[in-house]
């Protein structure tokens, strides 16, 4: 299949025609795959040739597309490795056992000998899961990683927020002020370059935390251009404005993460520990004190009030995955739009 793909398209003769091809061959894969791909790509493309000065870029690829694969192979590879890896991180679910199937020796004795003889491991089925009631899918939340980590991000994006929003705003006002020195200039390509160093911090905090596949390296730029050409590519390539628009928009939204976060879990464990509270008595008089001169509640109305904090806690939890899914999209689209 590889050998009739590239006789059909043709071995690449140059590094961007390489990575060309290998953004052609995947161009349905995740964006943020795509981004890794393209970087792993070149940076081993660029040691092959500097490793062999005498020789042409056409000479190295014909080299390399026996070794590090052809643009088609490459991608199939990290198709294979993606699926492998959140496979691996996927978080197995206990109610799937694996069972061996069954192979009748009617139906294909031969090839089931063959199989046994090869060594290869029978197929491997799994039993899919009996469908779950409401009441397990409401609750079963607390038991997802990707709850706490979702309510994690929301209690961190007040600070990361504010970080990011004033290393925007304080860059770009330093950057345009500066411009008319010397010093602005490369003032203004380190803030540039931060801001993509930024980029994939946050992409690690979010695929970490959220699960939503990020970067794990840098931005992929063509290394066949001058370095002036490339800091011009910096300043006219739309994915560093939008993330500094992700930055900027950040700080809204942790306050409002953060605030939706600490005061639906206040509450809810308010709530839950009603009937503790209950116990103790203000001036002898039982009961639980919303205001501490006028207002109580009666003690046999605190079961109540713990039962309405732990569904207020499970609809935090759920809003939380809600959330975390919703932000995670939106850094996607911002950050490593292609």
């Amino acid at each position: 299949m590889n050998e009739q793909s590239m006789a059909g398209v043709g071995l690449p003769t140059t590094i961007g025609q390489y990575l060309a091809q290998l953004r052609a061959a995947l161009h349905d894969a995740d964006p943020a795959m795509v981004q890794d791909a393209l970087y792993d790509a070149e940076e081993y493309l660029r040691s092959e040739l500097a490793a062999q000065p005498g020789r042409s870029e056409a000479e190295v690829i014909a080299d390399v597309a026996g070794s590090y694969g052809a643009p088609e192979e490459v991608a199939e590879i990290y198709r294979e490795t993606e699926i492998t890896v959140n496979r691996a991180l996927r978080t197995p679910s206990a109610s799937i056992r694996p069972i061996a199937r069954v192979v009748p020796a009617q139906v294909a004795p031969g090839a089931a000998a063959a199989a046994a003889a090869a060594g290869e491991v029978p197929p491997v089925d799994r039993v899919p899961p009996p469908p779950r009631s409401a009441l397990a899918r409401f609750f079963g939340v607390a038991l997802e990683p990707r709850t706490y980590g979702a309510l994690f991000y929301m209690l961190l994006s007040l600070a990361t927020g504010t970080f990011f929003f004033t290393w925007v705003i304080t860059g770009l006002s330093m950057s345009l002020g500066l411009l008319i020195l010397i010093i602005g200039i490369p003032l203004t390509v380190l803030f540039f370059g931060s801001v993509r160093g930024l980029a994939l911090l946050e992409g690690r905090l979010i695929e970490v935390l959220l699960g939503e596949r990020m970067p794990r390296r840098p931005r992929y730029s063509d290394r066949s251009r001058t370095w002036l050409q490339r800091i011009g590519d910096m300043f006219t390539d739309g994915r560093t404005w939008l993330t500094m628009l992700y930055f900027v928009l950040m700080l809204p939204l942790g306050i409002l993460y953060f605030t939706v976060a600490v005061t639906l879990l206040s509450v809810s464990l308010a709530f839950i520990w009603a009937p503790v509270a209950a116990m103790f008595a203000l001036d002898g008089v039982p009961g639980l004190y919303i205001d501490g001169n006028v207002t109580t509640l009666p003690l046999w109305t605190t079961p109540a009030f713990a039962a309405l904090g732990v569904v207020i806690l499970f609809c935090t939890m759920h809003l939380a995955r809600f959330i975390g899914h919703l932000h995670g999209q939106m850094a996607k689209h911002l950050l490593v739009r292609l």
